[in-house]
């Protein structure tokens, strides 16, 4: 925590180098697609996807860079029909980035100013086998002093290919004390 806030601290830095966290810029497109794909867990998107997503949803997104190297996103948007929930789509975070809490500034990071702006919920989908990110959802709501709730939402027929099913986390009401 810094400052008189109790939102949770923007990014800092580490032992092997300067983990700064900012928003999207179009330039981040293909290491967003990078790093998906070299994560092995995540649904990959074509390449087109990141890149529009880098400038469609700039403003609800982060990455890290380590020493000037991207090493971890969290892409998200907020929703149209409930603006006051952001949605998070994807959180990863490079192998040599691991283990240093990156995931977690992410959020924060982004979550910050969308709180500041109206936004209470965070809202993401989980294959329930995915104990690393239920721990780390768990850990956001616990930072943010929040609930977090799970309910199904797309079972494993709804999908036209495998798929596991996906349960829908909702973490709120989200936050900043003075």
């Amino acid at each position: 925590m810094s400052g008189n806030s109790n939102a949770p601290a923007d990014g800092g830095t580490s032992a092997a180098g300067e983990l700064v966290i900012d928003n999207l810029r179009k330039s981040d497109g293909a290491a967003l697609w990078r790093m998906a794909r070299d994560s092995g867990k995540l649904d990959l998107n074509s390449s087109y996807a990141y890149l529009l997503w880098a400038v469609d949803f700039a403003d609800t997104s982060v990455i890290a860079r380590l020493d000037g190297e991207p090493v971890g996103f969290v892409i998200g948007y907020r929703k149209q029909r409930a603006p006051d929930t952001a949605v998070v789509w994807q959180v990863a975070v490079d192998a040599r980035a691991r283990g240093r809490g990156v995931a977690g500034k992410l959020l924060d990071r982004m979550y910050t100013p969308l709180v500041r702006d109206g936004v209470r919920y965070l809202e993401t989908t989980i294959t329930p086998d995915n104990e690393a990110s239920i721990a780390l959802f768990a850990a956001f709501a616990k930072r943010w002093g929040a609930e977090m709730e799970r309910s199904p939402l797309f079972s494993a027929d709804d999908f036209p290919d495998e798929h596991e099913p996906e349960d829908l986390y909702r973490i709120g009401p989200l936050r900043i004390r003075r």
